[in-house]
């Protein structure tokens, strides 16, 4: 066969081949009217209906015996639907069902089977879902392609005389034999414009509807919650403040994509299947291995019997032959004392001596008979058992054996621990996290090791010391993170972990690189109260993030707006401010935001920023005169009191050279102006030396620094102009004062 050929016949898959992904991961059947869950993942109606039925009841049954066993990530068996019914209509829960309206259920959290993570279904529960109607359509294909010869018959005509049907109706939502497909559809009338396609039981609507705003269409698709919106989503729902794209392009993106993806598996299908024959191969080796392992495994354990199987003959052995001895000589010490009784034994004996009249022959037997009455009295006088009854000496202590066949290791060496670099931070102190293999053998603890690699003017090559690029190695540690305190400033420090179990260690981790910051965490947070807008600022409860958002005010001024350049920034600055030394903060601003500009301000020239404020933002204020000399920047940078750096729309803004700032050659360049926006931001500011430095928080790199004047006290500073989104750091230090 041509490449040609075989590469037509890989593109059209079979329907049958791909069942296993129509199968829904609760029931293990193939998908009923399946809902798409915020997470991306399809799981079918009645089983979310299921779930929500189950994490309802464990809310009642928490801590008794009869609550459901294991995480409520565990399959369990799902109630049967006449229950499900019966709770609705006793009122006891609400029907978290397709009718639009319904009653919120109580809970409307569940764990997606597909990826484990808990998805809150919000207010309006399964109505604020999708249907995944292109799944139903292929399942439906499926159901077809194995069926065969099974038809679809129509919905009209009545048994026996029942015929196949040849169309259904996507309007009527039935299907039709070609009689009654004329008889109900008769040309000249609206239905005979019904939309018809062959035999189907899967009717999907026309048009997508919003679930949130149920008269609406989808026609825009949110880039952040990655779902169909409509307008009225983006014009003031959830998505008000969220990156939208218009569904024609949306569509084309994603289907560019997705065509691509499949065409580059196609391409390497021969790499595939290679890779599956050396699976294949580890399969087959995995089981000889694995069948080797457990005859081993029963050899030794077979011997490890054997030797106890001697050792308990022998002591049992010993044991007995104690017994039989002690109890001879007991046996015979209960005969000695009988005799001591009266009319039996010695007693009988020496009374019937007395009787003797003979004065020689009762002298001749009296006198060894005297000796043995002797003896007898003394016994009486210090019983002592001829054997004891305890038997101690056989006794035995295993637990230290017990100890050492507990603690035999027989899965070998654990796998080593991976550093998660995205929960992994460093600033004066290191909080290093780190995960293990989901299959991973439990272990005792865990070693954490760091070395300096370099600081400010030593390459990693240089020596600072004796113990200079030495690991060194921090306590024991039993969860999955740490904190490494004492680090140097503005220097590059490597870690790696390793996991012990029964005095076994695991190989490190591979080796990760922090860069400290260039001064201390300065730990700050969003003050509420100085030029603080509540009409389009949002600040969440703990003061560490602020939101941008078009509010009331905007619309109700939108009489006044009469050009496109409206704009204006909203400041907000830190709740702490700086008066000496050097000081690092760091914070994240989201990939959507349009434009928010960071750095510092000077308490004293925002004093006299609020008294006289000056719209520089709106077009009825210009300072340009017409020429580029540069002269006006500068003198409006010295009238502000805000030294702020723009990022926005993905981008990071490098200011324009001028007589105050330090910058390269390269921020005059506008090609080299622009640059992508890091994932974190540090700013350090130096008071003493007057500059300000802005950083890559993730690699330290300096991405600008200038001349700032510090007079009085210096305050974090942010502006923000359309959606947009900072969130501070959560610096090491505060978080390990709370525990």
């Amino acid at each position: 066969m041509s490449a040609e050929k075989r590469r037509s016949s890989t593109t059209a898959v079979p329907i049958k081949n791909i069942e296993r992904e129509l199968i829904c991961p609760i029931c293990k059947e193939l998908f009923t009217h399946p809902l798409i869950l915020p997470c991306q993942h399809s799981v079918c109606h009645k089983c979310v209906r299921e779930l929500l039925m189950l994490n309802h009841e464990d809310s009642f049954d928490a801590g008794s015996e009869c609550s459901l066993p294991g995480s409520p990530r565990s399959r369990v068996p799902s109630p049967s639907m006449e229950r499900l019914d019966r709770l609705v209509r006793s009122g006891s829960i609400s029907s978290p069902g397709w009718r639009r309206g319904s009653v919120t259920p109580r809970i409307t959290a569940i764990p997606c089977p597909g990826c484990q993570h808990d998805i809150d279904l919000g207010e309006r529960g399964i109505s604020m879902l999708f249907r995944n109607f292109t799944l139903e359509s292929i399942v439906e294909r499926y159901r077809q392609a194995a069926r065969a010869a099974v038809a679809i018959m129509c919905n009209i005509c009545k048994p026996p005389q029942q015929q196949e049907a040849t169309k259904s109706c996507m309007d009527c939502k039935a299907s039709y034999c070609n009689e009654c497909f004329k008889l109900h559809h008769p040309w000249g009338t609206p239905k005979a414009q019904h939309e018809y396609v062959g035999p189907t039981t899967n009717f999907r609507p026309k048009v997508l509807m919003c679930p949130e705003h149920e008269m609406e269409k989808v026609n825009m698709y949110c880039e952040v919650c990655k779902r169909p919106v409509c307008h009225l989503c983006k014009l003031g729902g959830s998505h008000a403040n969220h990156k939208v794209t218009s569904m024609s392009s949306a569509y084309k993106i994603l289907k560019e994509k997705l065509a691509k993806s499949i065409h580059y598996l196609i391409s390497k299908e021969d790499q595939v299947r290679t890779q599956i024959t050396e699976l294949d191969l580890l399969i087959n080796q995995t089981e000889e291995n694995g069948q080797l392992a457990e005859r081993q495994a029963n050899e030794h354990f077979e011997r490890l019997f054997e030797t106890l199987q001697e050792r308990k003959s022998e002591m049992l052995r010993s044991i007995e032959q104690s017994r039989n001895r002690r109890l001879e000589q007991l046996k015979g010490q209960v005969e000695e004392y009988q005799g001591m009784l009266e009319n039996s034994g010695l007693v009988g004996y020496a009374q019937e001596v007395l009787k003797e009249t003979d004065q020689s022959c009762f002298v001749q037997t009296a006198k060894q008979l005297h000796t043995r009455i002797q003896r007898a009295t003394e016994s009486l006088r210090t019983f002592h058992p001829s054997a004891d009854p305890c038997f101690d000496e056989f006794v035995l202590d295993t637990s230290r054996e017990e100890n050492l066949i507990k603690e035999m290791c027989f899965g070998g060496v654990p796998d080593p621990p991976l550093i998660d670099l995205s929960t992994s931070k460093v600033y004066n102190e290191a909080s290093i996290c780190w995960r293990l293999s989901d299959d991973h053998i439990p272990t005792d603890h865990h070693m954490v090791e760091y070395r300096r690699l370099g600081g400010p003017n030593q390459s990693p090559s240089q020596e600072d010391g004796e113990d200079s690029g030495a690991w060194r190695t921090t306590d024991k540690v039993y969860g999955s993170s740490t904190v490494v305190c004492d680090l140097e400033p503005n220097s590059l420090y490597a870690f790696r972990v390793r996991s012990c179990r029964n005095s076994m260690f695991s190989p490190y981790s591979p080796e990760v690189s922090f860069h400290t910051p260039p001064a201390p965490a300065f730990g700050v947070l969003f003050s509420d109260k100085c030029g603080f807008s509540t009409e389009r600022l949002i600040l969440n409860k703990s003061r560490d993030t602020v939101e941008n958002v078009a509010g009331m005010a905007f619309l109700l001024a939108a009489d006044r707006v009469q050009t496109g350049s409206y704009i204006g920034l909203d400041y907000i600055i830190g709740d702490t401010g700086i008066t000496q030394g050097r000081h690092y903060w760091a914070f994240r601003v989201e990939p959507y935001s349009y434009m928010v500009k960071v750095g510092v301000a000077s308490d004293s020239k925002l004093i006299e920023w609020f008294h006289n404020p000056r719209d520089t933002s709106s077009p009825r204020y210009d300072h340009d005169s017409g020429h580029d000399s540069g002269s006006e920047d500068a003198c409006y940078e010295l009238s502000q009191p805000f030294t702020l750096l723009t990022v926005g729309m993905g981008k990071l803004f490098i200011p324009k050279a001028s007589s105050s700032s330090s910058a390269s050659a390269a921020s005059s360049d506008p090609g080299n102006r622009v640059l992508p926006m890091p994932q974190r931001l540090g700013v350090c500011l130096d008071y003493d030396a007057c500059r300000v430095y802005f950083y890559d928080a993730d690699t330290m790199r300096c991405l600008y620094e200038r001349q700032v004047e510090c007079s009085g006290t210096m305050y974090p500073a942010f502006a923000l102009m359309g959606s947009g989104k900072v969130q501070l750091e959560e610096f090491i230090t505060a978080k390990r004062l709370t525990f």
